[in-house]
């Protein structure tokens, strides 16, 4: 937005000498003070300060800095044609968030709004350019100023000053006024394109919750075909392998319907959406119980948690379907920490039957086993079998962030 300039204001004309224009030291000490209240609302405006009490502030800092009574911040309303009274000092209750004036070109106010001129009217008892509002009337205002407040992209309303004083209001006094509503603008102006990018990004997480509903939804629709073909198909290994690949995607699917009810999809609790994904699994496992330890919540990107749920899924698969083949179950141990060097260490122990002798995970053919290097291999991860006397463990070294951000997440599958 630019700032309005010094346009010519619309001043009444009175006949007579009029006040000297030449500065007393009064006046001087006056304009000084008025520089640091503007400064004063620049900074308020930096800082971020809230909407409502920039309003407020600006209208205290306005009527002090031209010794008025009163001062108002109006918002145009289109669809009445109309000037609200936003914030305020100096009226009587039921004004501020409730009085209106009218915007049209017969309006002080309304044609400071129109025009983009200021306007100042030093005897409302003798003007005859405008109507005088019903509020000033009835609060005894003897003169007043007008200048248009900016927004983002059209006129946000009106900044007015009011005095019952005797006195003239001058081109000085314009100027300040001027100042405090190019600055309440520029503020205005940023509240309203923060809102607009906040409505975009909730537009944004709607949709990515819906895409990421509709997935699950896909995903199911092909877990139950193959959960059907598995049952017809009359071989045991085959619907064994069938069987198998739908209770894949089935995670897959659950892994997104978690996912899409995070607000942040940048950063989400890993620790959080892991315990929902494992309170999944416990089913897919009994009778054996998953047991989830996590000293702290780690912040993690949602994509790179997608692939860690997907590596633990297959963990606790295998564990659950071969460490205790001749008990009714017994308990698969996950750990998740952060170390110092800026990794998460997952860790998923059994106390099973262990692993064959000479099974190696980075060169196994299985199925299981393929999934979890190549997963490994797009989080940027080390995987490790490291030696444990009962049952087995594996662990998962993972990178806090990304060392292939700008890969393709399915470049390895």
């Amino acid at each position: 937005m630019s700032p309005s300039g010094p346009k010519e204001p619309v001043v009444e004309r009175q006949s007579g000498d009029g006040q000297s224009d030449d500065l007393t030291g009064h006046a001087l000490r006056q304009r000084i003070h008025q520089q640091e209240l503007l400064a004063e609302l620049g900074v308020l405006a930096l800082q971020g300060t809230s909407f409502m009490e920039m309003l407020n502030h600006t209208a205290r800092v306005t009527a002090e800095g031209l010794g008025a009574e009163y001062c108002k911040v109006m918002e145009y309303i289109p669809t009445k044609n109309t000037l609200l009274v936003r914030a305020g000092v100096g009226w009587g209750e039921g004004v501020v968030g409730h009085a209106t004036v009218g915007a049209d070109l017969a309006s002080p106010a309304g044609y400071a709004l129109s025009t983009g001129k200021p306007v100042i009217s030093n005897h409302l008892e003798n003007e005859q350019r405008f109507r005088t509002p019903e509020l000033l009337i009835e609060h005894g205002i003897r003169r007043a100023m007008n200048v248009i407040l900016q927004g983002d992209g059209s006129p946000f309303g009106v900044l007015e000053v009011d005095s019952r004083s005797e006195g003239e209001f001058n081109e000085h006094d314009i100027a300040f006024l001027q100042g405090a509503a190019n600055i309440l603008g520029m503020a205005i102006e940023q509240q309203q394109y923060q809102r607009k990018l906040q409505a975009a990004l909730e537009r944004h997480q709607i949709l990515l919750k819906e895409v990421n509903h509709r997935v699950k939804n896909s995903l199911q629709v092909v877990s139950g075909m193959l959960y059907l073909q598995a049952s017809a198909a009359g071989d045991p290994a085959l619907s064994d392998r069938l069987n198998e690949a739908s209770t894949r995607i089935s995670t897959v699917g659950r892994a997104y319907e978690r996912l899409a009810y995070n607000a942040d999809y940048e950063s989400i609790g890993l620790i959080s959406y892991l315990r929902e994904v494992i309170g999944d699994l416990e089913t897919a496992v009994a009778p054996c119980k998953v047991q989830l330890e996590a000293p702290e919540e780690i912040q993690f990107t949602a994509d790179r948690a997608i692939l860690v749920a997907l590596v633990i899924n297959e963990l606790v698969l295998n564990a659950g379907k071969h460490a205790y083949p001749d008990s009714s179950g017994g308990t698969i141990l996950v750990r998740v920490v952060r170390t110092e060097k800026d990794t998460v260490q997952i860790s998923v122990r059994d106390e099973g039957v262990g692993l064959p002798a000479d099974f190696d995970p980075p060169t196994s053919k299985r199925l299981g086993s393929r999934l979890i290097n190549a997963l490994a291999k797009q989080l940027g991860a080390e995987l490790t079998r490291p030696v444990s006397a009962i049952g087995t463990n594996f662990m998962l070294l993972i990178p806090l962030v990304s060392v292939t951000a700008n890969q393709s997440p399915h470049a390895e599958m």
